[in-house]
C-alpha cells in the first residue's frame, strides 16, 4: 500500500543578489513550501498591500491592470503567469513608459468628455429657451447657463479660448471671430468676467425689446457640440489602437510582474541580515537532489544547503510541527484527491487513502445511478471536460471523476438492462450474455419488482449485495487505522479500542457467525461467547489499558468512573457497527429508486403520445442533473462518516507550496 510521499527540510543560506532568482526558481517548481507560517505567500501579500513592506513591483502591477482595464484588454490566465519570468529594469522601463502614455490619454479623455458634456448641457439649455418670447436679459437667471455676446480682437480668440480652458465656452458669432459669445455655468461666471476683461474683451449692448435667443448662439453651440464630439471619438479611436498595438506586450507586462510582486512579498518577509537571506522549507524527497542541485548551478555555487530528515527536526520530534503531506497519483486517482483533504490531511507517513476512495466511490456511484444511456452522459460530459471541448471553471480537473462514475453507471445499467429507463433496447445484448453461463434471460439482474416471489428474492439479494459492500469499505477503514497506528508506534490504539484489533475481530467474527447461522443453520456456541466477550472487553477497557501502557494511573477517577467509561465505550461499539453496517442499504434503496424513476419517466412518455420525445429528454434530464447530485452526496456521505471516521482520528498538514498565480 502506498504511503504520503517522503520529505526532506531543507535550510538554504542565500546571498542578497541571488535571493530574487533562487525565489523565481522555487515559485517555477512549485514544490517548495515554506517552513514557517510566516513566509506564507498569501499573508505576506496582504501585508505587503497594506503598506507594511514597500513592494514596488505590485503597484506597478496594480497600475498595468488599471490600464488593461482603461482600455479595456482581456485579462490573461494563470497559464501565461507560469511561462513568464520576472519582470526586470527592461521591463520596468517599458511599463513605465507605457503607463505614462495611458495616463496622458486618460487625461485627454476626462478632459474631452468634461468639454462635451458642457457644451450639451448648454445647447440643451439654450435651446429649450429658444421660442421664449421673454427680453434677452431675463435669460440670465437660467439655472446653469449664463450668456455674455460682444467683440473682442480676432487675434487674440484663440488665446482667450486657451485661458478660459474648462471654465467657460467661447463660440464664434461670425467668419472673422470678432463677435463672440461667451457660455459658463454660475459658479464660473466670475472667473469668465476677469478673463474677458484681460483680453479686452467690449460687451453689446442688447436692445430691450429683442427676446429669445440669438440664432447666431444656437449656431454656434451646435458648432461647438460637433467640434467635441469629433475630438471624444479621435481619442477613442486612439485608445483602440493603443489597446490593439500593445494588447500582448501588456499581458506579457502584467504576467511578468504579477511574478515580481509575489518574489517581493515573499523577500520582505525572509529572515536575513544586510548580506545574506535564509530560507527553511519542506521538499519531497523523490525531487530533493535535482532541485538543490538546480539551486547551486544557478547561484554558480553562491549557496549554502542543508537536508534534514523530518524526524531529525525539533519541532517535529517535540509534535509542535507536523510535516507537510503530499499525495502522489495519476490523473485518475489523483482527481479523487480534493475529497480526501476536503475532510481532513493523512497524518505524515501514513497509508494513502485516495486509492480506495477512488474505487469506493466510482463503484457505490454505479450501483446507485445504473442507467446505460445516463451514464453515457457522465462519461461523455467527462470526455469533453478532459479535451477542454467545454470549459466549466475548475470543475475540468475533474473529468476523470465524471469518467469514472458514467463507466460505472453504464456497467450497472448493463446488468439490470436499463437505458434511459427502456429495458427493451438493451434486451438482446442481456440475452446473448446470459445465454453463455445457462438458460438466457434479460435482464441480467432485475431490480423493479413485480410482485413475484423471485424479484422480491432478488431485490433482498440486492440489498443484501450492498450491505456487503459497506462491510468491506468498514473493513478496509478498520485495517489502515490499525496499519497507521502501528506505523506511528501508538500499539496501544492498534490493538485495542473500536477501531483497533480488538474491535475489528469482533466486528468479523459476528458477521461471520450470523452468516454461519443463516446459511448454514449453525447455533452459537461456547467458542463464540469466549471470542466476543474478549474482544469486547478489550474493547470497553482500551482507555485503562492505553494508560497502563503509558505508565499514567488507571483509575485516576476511581473505579466507578472506569466502569461507566467502559459500558459507554460497549454501548458505542455496538451502536456504531450496527449503524455503520445498516447505512449501506440505502446504496440499495438509491438504486432501486433510480430503477423506478426511470420506468415512472418511460411510463410518462409513452402516455404523451407525439411529446414522447420532449418527456423524455426533459424527465431524463432532470434525473441526470438532480438524481446525480443527490447520489454524489450520499456517496460523499457514506465515505466521510462510515470510512473516514475509521482511521482519521487525527489530521495532518496538507502541503501546499509556493507557487506563482494570478490574483
Amino acid at each position: 500500500m502506498a504511503r504520503t510521499t517522503p520529505m526532506n527540510l531543507v535550510e538554504l543560506m542565500i546571498m542578497k543578489n541571488d535571493i530574487r532568482p533562487v525565489l523565481e526558481f522555487l515559485g517555477k517548481k512549485g514544490n517548495f513550501q515554506f517552513q514557517n507560517h510566516k513566509n506564507d505567500s498569501s499573508k505576506v501579500s496582504d501585508a505587503s498591500r497594506s503598506g507594511e513592506a514597500k513592494n514596488p513591483e505590485r503597484d506597478l502591477f496594480v497600475r498595468l491592470q488599471d490600464a488593461r482595464s482603461f482600455l479595456n484588454v482581456e485579462d490573461i490566465d494563470g497559464a501565461l503567469v507560469a511561462s513568464s519570468t520576472r519582470a526586470g529594469e527592461n521591463e520596468i522601463a517599458l511599463a513605465e513608459k507605457f503607463l505614462a502614455n495611458v495616463e496622458e490619454l486618460k487625461k485627454r479623455q476626462t478632459v474631452a468628455n468634461d468639454e462635451l458634456k458642457r457644451v450639451k448641457e448648454s445647447k440643451e439649455e439654450a435651446e429649450s429657451f429658444k421660442n421664449l418670447k421673454v427680453p434677452f436679459s431675463e435669460l440670465d437667471h437660467l439655472s446653469f447657463l449664463s450668456l455674455k455676446i460682444g467683440k473682442i480682437d480676432p487675434e487674440k480668440f484663440e488665446e482667450l479660448d486657451a485661458a478660459v480652458g474648462n471654465r467657460a465656452i467661447i463660440v464664434p458669432l461670425g467668419d472673422d471671430k470678432s463677435k463672440i459669445m461667451a457660455a459658463s455655468s454660475k459658479k464660473a461666471r466670475f472667473s469668465l468676467d476677469t478673463e474677458l476683461k484681460k483680453f479686452g474683451f467690449v460687451s453689446f449692448e442688447i436692445p430691450s425689446d429683442f427676446k429669445g435667443v440669438p440664432d447666431e448662439v444656437l449656431s454656434g453651440l451646435e458648432s461647438k457640440l460637433a467640434e467635441s464630439q469629433k475630438v471624444v471619438e479621435y481619442i477613442e479611436e486612439e485608445k483602440r489602437n493603443l489597446a490593439q498595438t500593445h494588447a500582448e506586450s501588456l499581458r506579457a507586462l502584467l504576467a511578468s510582474f504579477a511574478i515580481a510582486a509575489q518574489i517581493v512579498d515573499v523577500q520582505n518577509n525572509l529572515e536575513s541580515t544586510s548580506l545574506v537571506y535564509r530560507i527553511t522549507g519542506w521538499i519531497p524527497s523523490d525531487s530533493c537532489h535535482s532541485m538543490m542541485k538546480d539551486m547551486d548551478k544557478l547561484t554558480e555555487g553562491r549557496i549554502a544547503i542543508r537536508v534534514y530528515n523530518p524526524f531529525e527536526v525539533p519541532s517535529v520530534i517535540n509534535g509542535t510541527e507536523q510535516v507537510p503531506v503530499r499525495l502522489k497519483h495519476g490523473k485518475l486517482v489523483g482527481a479523487f484527491e480534493r475529497m480526501i483533504f476536503s475532510y481532513g490531511s493523512p497524518v505524515y507517513g501514513a497509508i494513502d487513502p485516495t486509492p480506495f476512495v477512488a474505487i469506493f466511490f466510482t463503484l457505490l456511484f454505479g450501483i446507485m445511478f445504473g442507467d446505460a444511456g445516463q451514464g453515457f452522459i457522465f462519461l461523455l460530459m467527462g470526455l469533453l471536460m478532459n479535451f477542454k471541448v467545454i470549459k466549466v471553471g475548475g470543475w475540468n480537473k475533474f473529468a476523470p471523476i465524471f469518467m469514472a462514475i458514467g463507466t460505472s453507471s453504464m456497467i450497472m445499467g448493463l446488468l439490470t438492462g436499463e437505458f434511459f429507463g427502456n429495458e427493451d433496447i438493451l434486451r438482446p445484448l442481456s440475452l446473448a450474455i446470459t445465454g453463455l453461463f445457462g438458460e438466457p434471460h434479460a435482464p441480467i439482474l432485475h431490480l423493479m419488482p413485480d410482485g413475484s416471489a423471485h424479484s422480491i428474492k432478488t431485490m433482498f439479494m440486492f440489498f443484501g449485495a450492498t450491505v456487503g459492500v459497506g462491510f468491506i469499505i468498514n473493513s478496509v477503514g478498520l485495517v489502515l487505522n490499525i496499519i497507521n497506528n502501528f506505523i506511528m508506534h501508538k500499539i496501544p490504539k492498534a490493538l485495542f479500542g473500536k477501531n483497533g484489533v480488538s474491535g475489528a475481530v469482533f466486528f468479523w467474527y459476528v458477521v461471520i457467525m450470523v452468516i454461519r447461522i443463516v446459511v448454514a443453520g449453525h447455533s452459537i456456541d461456547l467458542t463464540d461467547g469466549i471470542i466476543i466477550g474478549i474482544t469486547l472487553f478489550l474493547t470497553m477497557f482500551c482507555e485503562p489499558i492505553h494508560r497502563a501502557f503509558e505508565h499514567e494511573p488507571i483509575m485516576e477517577n476511581g473505579l466507578f468512573a472506569v466502569v461507566i467509561e467502559a459500558v459507554v465505550e460497549l454501548l458505542e461499539t455496538l451502536i456504531s457497527y450496527l449503524s455503520s453496517s445498516i447505512s449501506f442499504i440505502r446504496v440499495g434503496a438509491f438504486g432501486l429508486a433510480h430503477a423506478v424513476l426511470g420506468f415512472i419517466i418511460l411510463t410518462l412518455s409513452e402516455m404523451a403520445g407525439p411529446a414522447y420525445l420532449a418527456v423524455m429528454l426533459v424527465g431524463n434530464a432532470i434525473v441526470v442533473v438532480l438524481e446525480g447530485m443527490i447520489v454524489a452526496i450520499q456517496v460523499i456521505r457514506l465515505q466521510y462518516y462510515e470510512f473516514f471516521s475509521k482511521f482519521f482520528n487525527e489530521t495532518g498538514r496538507e502541503f501546499k507550496p509556493f507557487s506563482f498565480d494570478y490574483k
